[in-house]
Order: C-alpha cells, then structure tokens, then sequence
C-alpha cells in the first residue's frame, strides 16, 4: 500500500489505486504484460493507447470484473481480488458500454443505483435531484431510458457512476460517440467530481481531451506501458516534431518546401504543414520564396509539440 505525505499539512496520503505488474492473457494473446500504475489521490490520470492496446483489460482487472493471471490492484489501501466488495464501494466506474436500464425512468436508475450503494432514501432523493440537474436531464426524469439518445444514455451511466460520491472514479471512454452538448456536461461533470475530492481514472482516444483534463498519462502499447509523464513532458520527448502551417493566395506546389531543414510537407485542408526541426529557419524560408514567386501568404504560424504527435511516436506500429 503506497503512501504520499503532505509536508504542508504533515497528514499522510494514500495512493487512490495502486496497480502492480497486472498480467492478463486470453489463450495464446497476451492483453496485459506486466503494467503497474500508481494514481495518487486526487488526481486526474489519463490511460491512452489504440484499440486493442489493453487499456479495457486493465481496467477490467483494476475492477474486480476481471481476475488477473498475476498481479494485484489496490484501491484506496484495499486488495480488489481479497475484499471485492470493500474495493467496490469505493468505485464509481463507467464501462465502455454503459450499463443503464433501459426500461427504467432516468430518476429510477439512478435512485436504484444509489439504494445499492446502501444511501438512506433522504439522501438517495436529494442527490438524484442534483445529479439530473447537473446534467441537464431534469426535464426529462420520468421518461424512460429506452427512449433517450446515445448522449442522454451515457449521461445517465455518469449520473450512476457518481451518485454515492465515490472516492474513485473510473472512466472508460465516457465521451466517445456523444454530441457536442452531453460531451461538454460529461467532462465538467468529470472536473466537479474531482475539485469534490475524487481521483479520476480516464480512458479515451480522444487525445485534446487528455491534455485538457489529466496531469498524468500513461500510454499502453501491445499490453505494456510505453510511457507514463505529464502532457508537457511527453510532448517535450519528440520536441523535434515540429511544423509551419501556411497558406498563400493561389495553390502552390510540393517543390515549393523543398529545402535544407524541411524534413515533409503536406496540404492540409486550405493549408500547408511544413514539417522542420529549425521553425525559425522555415519560415524564413516561405517568406523569401512567397517574395520570389510573388505570392501573398495569406496566414502563417509554428506550432507547439502536441500530445498526439507523442501519442503516435510511441504507438507506432499499432
């Protein structure tokens, strides 16, 4: 069991989950090899990887539904495999499919799920009440499921997940498919659960999500971890990565790019990316060439390292 101690206050904390060299294997395919994650409390952890990199394996071990063939996980101190419910009580977990009654009325799935949660009924009504209003779902409590869309289905499965405010929540990709509107409640659902005090578990593809929403990631790769850091420290790793995007008055051609320190180019919508390793150089470059053959640059700006092109360096092959 991990402990953190907080200097400023002296009052010792407990990692939230603490998973240790997780091993999972279906006949000849090996899921999960040997992954260890460390979440502290109150954190916000991201977990990237492509389809069938493991991450739902992993997560599928870190909640009990899934014994591991070596390995343990400990949630806030307690062994998932030794006292599965102990472990559970403390979970909110959205899977990757949400799990909703479809014949049940918003207001009784979630005032079901709290009454397992062992809630007195005072506290089951009033925190479904809050619940349904946060996310946008008051007006419709006493339709049924069946009749709502993906986006109002998956924010039922998050009103569920957090109805017994739990110490830990786990997301399995909880955005994925929604429209613009349930995925913008979805996530400063996510971000009030954690100023609340919850530990969030995060999976998803979706890579601007992961670096607006986590101060760590780990990458799973072929069911083992590739890499674990800040966003800005795993974009700092493939910092090389850099390009220009451009755009000129009339189209131009691939010839154009051609010099010492552009290393591609590609059109890009309207646009051109010029990729270099000396961003200065490059557009010093456009400039005297958009002179030369009198063209007008129309916009013109570098970028910063992202987290996906850190996220495909490390995945590739996938």
């Amino acid at each position: 069991m991990g402990l953190l101690c907080n200097f400023e206050f002296g009052t010792p904390r407990m990692d939230a989950i603490e998973a240790k060299n997780l091993r999972k294997s279906f006949g000849p395919v090996t899921a999960v090899d040997d992954v260890s994650i460390t979440i502290p409390e109150g954190s916000i952890f991201g977990f990237l990887g492509p389809n069938g990199a493991g991450k739902t394996t992993t997560i599928r071990m870190m909640t009990g539904v899934l014994i591991p063939d070596a390995g343990t996980v400990q949630i806030l101190g307690t062994d998932v495999n030794k006292d599965p419910l102990t472990a559970k009580l403390k979970l909110g977990v959205i899977p990757e499919n949400g799990t909703v009654y479809s014949d049940l009325t918003a207001e009784q799935n979630i005032l079901i799920t709290a009454k397992f949660y062992g809630m007195d009924r005072a506290s089951r009504e009033s925190r479904t009440g809050e619940i349904l209003a946060r996310l946008g779902l008051m007006e419709r409590r006493n339709d049924l499921v069946r009749t709502f869309s993906k986006g109002m289905r998956q924010r039922i499965s998050v009103a569920c997940a957090i109805v017994h405010s739990p110490p830990v929540l786990i997301l399995d990709e909880p955005t994925v498919g929604l429209d613009v509107y349930s995925r913008r409640l979805v996530i400063e659902t996510v971000r009030h659960m954690n100023r609340e005090g919850s530990t969030i578990l995060l999976t998803t593809h979706n890579i601007d999500e992961a670096n607006a929403l986590c101060s760590t990631i780990s990458i799973i790769n072929r069911g083992k971890i590739v890499a674990t850091g800040s966003p800005e420290k795993l974009k700092k790793t493939f910092d090389t990565s850099r390009y220009v995007e451009v755009s000129f008055d009339r189209p131009v051609g691939h010839g154009l790019f051609s010099a010492p320190g552009i290393t591609r180019a590609e059109p890009w919508g309207d646009k051109w990316r010029v990729y270099t390793d000396d961003p200065d150089r490059a557009v010093k470059h456009l400039a005297s060439v958009a002179e030369r053959e009198h063209l007008t640059i129309v916009s013109i700006a570098t970028s910063n390292p992202t987290l996906e092109e850190a996220f495909v360096k490390l995945t590739a092959g996938a």
